[in-house]
């Protein structure tokens, strides 16, 4: 075996690299074909998913494939290689073969214990066999990976610590409120008609939703979705599908929706966004009540219209040639004084220092702010920071003594639009969680909620059969690989015997067919039972690790032909392409 897996997931890579590196059908199929194609791999299959992206290849080179696979990554990812690089990991033999299992699990998900994983690799499986980039290896090491997920839900509780991705950034959403309590009622948009956006579909109907309008590119396909909720034994939802051109308009009159597509571009932008709540939150004070007259509603409190994101960060003093923070109305300093230039550079706190000396810039004197009766009086402070200049030219640097009083942000108001981003790339314009009236859930959030999430107890007990479960698979295809040699070992035995009874037959040509009969049959058992030994012994020597060195040693002592033993592998590998998806 010579199985080797080059990838990068939400563990190794932010968020943001997976979502460049991220491969559609058609770079999928293009990567399959290319990697084939390569000269170090004989086999290859793709595991892309919204958070993991996977090439599996059986090579015979270790760092030629290592190198190669990386290579192609980056090619059909968009990522260039020195940049992609820091993020991949590489796993080999039986490390790699750990490491499917272990994902098929559910161990190596976001949400630990997420089934859906299973469909996905299915997927990949069938991709592969479609495209005969899959051969005995890879068809008998994915097949496998099926069946050890299903082993680990149907014996373990590992489903207990954890869910599927959909009801997980639901309960984001909800924050960590009852998801029933929180969807009951609501009007819910779903973008996309593939198996997670189904999924979501399936789960807000559960959940008690009012309304589900599923939108995607084909229309059929989100009709047909429409039609399955709709018709539902398990839920009371209204249905119904609309075209793509529609969202603008359903995501206003909407309360949550989740978008799942495979588009390269957004689906929603801010600005759509902004046009969808605006006018929803104008009613309501920044607590959620109805507002007092004269008093701001929240759109208004939170600065949130249509292209009108609310500030994420202060701005500078008008004209200063230096960025400073606008901190207003601190202790001792102002802005001008230690609290903005606490650790700057020598030569830009003169620079500054200059600017404030004669209160000017460009020639004008500068202009009061606003509350102030006239002119903005900089003296005193621009004498205490020229003296901070001379002080910095000789100890490099000033401590900040006292930090400045954080300033007070206006009260979130609670949002009236929620969405959940499952794409990747995104599909909503991450700008959109800074609207008033708006909470925001994506694959970057849910990474960040499910880093410390607690995991149950029997995740142990999964760890445990994933380990049991290499052993035996590696031990298997330690065995299988030196099954050819001893096929061509006994083909010849059988050969050698039929060889000599053809001799016998001209030395005695009146020999009767029954003890012709039976002294071929005596022959037989003779070389049967010389090689049942060291064959049953050679195979499970072979299971054992380093054991592969043996069916070389039992073609080297009988002098076996290689071609003869190439012709059993053939001859299986083209058994093993007639085999479909577990």
């Amino acid at each position: 075996m010579s199985l080797l897996v080059v990838g990068l997931s939400h563990r190794s890579a932010p968020v943001s690299v997976l979502e460049r590196a991220s491969l559609n059908a058609d770079a999928q199929v293009k990567l399959l074909q290319d990697t084939v194609a390569a000269e170090p791999a004989a086999e290859a299959a793709v595991l892309a998913t919204c958070n993991r992206i996977e090439l599996y290849a059986d090579v015979d080179k270790f760092h030629a494939g290592v190198a190669e696979l990386s290579t192609l990554l980056a090619q059909h990812s968009g990522v260039g290689l020195e940049e992609l690089t820091p993020y991949l990991y590489v796993h080999y033999e039986d490390r790699a073969v750990h490491h499917l299992f272990s994902v098929a699990c559910g161990l190596d998900s976001m949400v630990v214990g997420e089934g859906q994983i299973l469909g996905q690799i299915k997927d990949s499986l069938a991709r592969a066999q479609e495209l005969n980039s899959a051969g005995r290896l890879l068809n008998d090491l994915f097949q496998q990976a099926l069946r050890v997920g299903k082993r680990a839900h149907s014996e373990t509780g590992i489903d207990r610590a954890g869910q599927s991705l959909v009801t997980f950034g639901l309960e984001q959403l909800a924050a960590g409120g009852d998801v029933e309590t929180w969807a009951r009622g609501k009007k819910a948009l779903v973008i996309g008609a593939g198996s997670m956006s189904s999924l979501a579909a399936a789960t807000l109907a559960r959940a008690g939703v009012a309304e589900v309008v599923v939108a995607n590119r084909t229309f059929d396909r989100a009709e047909r979705l429409a039609q399955i909720l709709a018709e539902g034994d398990d839920t009371d939802v209204l249905a119904r599908a609309v075209p793509m051109e529609s969202v603008p308009f359903e995501l206003t009159r909407a309360d949550v929706a989740v978008s799942c597509t495979g588009a390269t571009g957004l689906v929603m932008t801010a600005e759509s966004v902004a046009a969808a709540v605006e006018g929803r939150t104008d009613a309501l004070s920044t607590d959620g009540t109805p507002a007092p007259d004269g008093e701001p509603g929240r759109t208004a409190a939170m600065g949130a219209g249509r292209g009108n994101l609310p500030a994420t960060g202060l701005g500078g003093e008008d004209g200063c040639p230096l960025d400073l923070p606008a901190v207003q109305g601190t202790a001792g300093f102002s802005v001008l004084g230690e609290a903005a230039v606490a650790g700057m550079a020598a030569a830009d706190l003169e620079q500054h220092a200059a600017w404030v000396d004669n209160g000017t810039v460009g020639g004008a004197q500068r202009a009061a702010r606003p509350g102030t009766a006239g002119p903005l009086d900089l003296t005193p402070d621009a004498d205490a920071i020229a003296a901070l200049a001379a002080t910095v030219a000789t100890v490099g640097r000033i401590p900040e003594r006292r930090r400045p009083a954080p300033a007070d942000e206006p009260p979130r108001p609670e949002p009236v639009l929620f969405l959940l981003d499952l794409a990747m790339p995104r599909d909503i314009d991450a700008a959109a969680h800074r609207l008033a009236g708006v909470r925001l859930v994506d694959i970057e959030s849910l990474a960040e909620a499910s880093a410390g999430a607690p995991m149950a107890a029997d995740v142990d007990q999964v760890r445990r059969i994933v380990s049991d479960e290499v052993a035996a698979f590696g031990a298997a295809l330690r065995a299988a690989h030196i099954t050819p040699t001893v096929v061509a070992l006994r083909t010849m035995a059988a050969d050698v015997v039929a060889s000599e009874i053809a001799r016998l037959d001209g030395r005695l040509p009146g020999l009767d067919d029954k003890h012709r009969a039976e002294i071929t049959q005596t022959v037989r058992r003779v070389v049967d039972k010389l090689l049942h030994a060291p064959t049953v012994r050679v195979k499970q020597l072979a299971a054992e690790p380093g054991g592969a060195g043996y069916a070389d040693a039992l073609r080297t002592l009988f002098d076996l032909d290689p071609e003869a033993v190439a012709a059993v592998s053939r001859a299986e590998d083209s058994t093993e392409k007639d085999r479909g998806p577990a």
